[in-house]
């Protein structure tokens, strides 16, 4: 078993969900790097805190037409608390979070590649090496792991 604190690591993969209107893998390409905040469920924060460094991550675009996957992103830096859980004024606020073992967490990503186009819903759905999926077991979860064959699927279908 590889020592995940390995540089010579295989990278893991990941998909990750944003609606586009809020922020978009345009949006990320813009800016070059975010910190992707506001998760607040506890087995994608899980997921989350389980990402290192050069980790690749699908970019989704939920709650879009098409909904898919639009891009890749990197994972930048490792997780850490999410400030927002701790601001009143913010939509992300958390009462009940204590500062002393914050329970949000969040990891900094940026951009690596926007796909030439995006590899819908439907289309996963229809491919049978990605019936599988995380995301179509767990549609509502926001952050999901992607096993290496349903990785190498998906950047074949955007190529087409």
């Amino acid at each position: 078993m590889r020592d995940r604190t390995d540089a010579r690591r295989v990278p893991a993969h990941w998909l990750m969900k944003s609606e586009p209107d809020v922020y978009s893998i345009d949006d990320l390409k813009r800016d070059k790097r975010t910190f992707w905040d506001g998760v607040r469920n506890y087995a994608a924060r899980n997921h989350m805190r389980a990402m290192k460094v050069g980790d690749l991550a699908f970019f989704y675009h939920s709650n879009a037409e098409p909904s898919g996957v639009a891009g890749v992103c990197r994972i930048a830096e490792p997780a850490k608390p999410d400030p927002t859980q701790f601001d009143p004024k913010d939509d992300h606020f958390d009462p009940k979070s204590p500062k002393d073992d914050p329970r949000w967490w969040a990891v900094t990503v940026e951009h690596k590649e926007t796909f030439p186009r995006v590899v819908g819903l439907a289309e996963i759905k229809a491919t049978p090496a990605l019936r599988s999926m995380a995301l179509l077991k767990q549609g509502r979860l926001s952050v999901t792991p992607v096993a290496a064959a349903e990785w190498k699927a998906i950047v074949a279908l955007s190529r087409t």
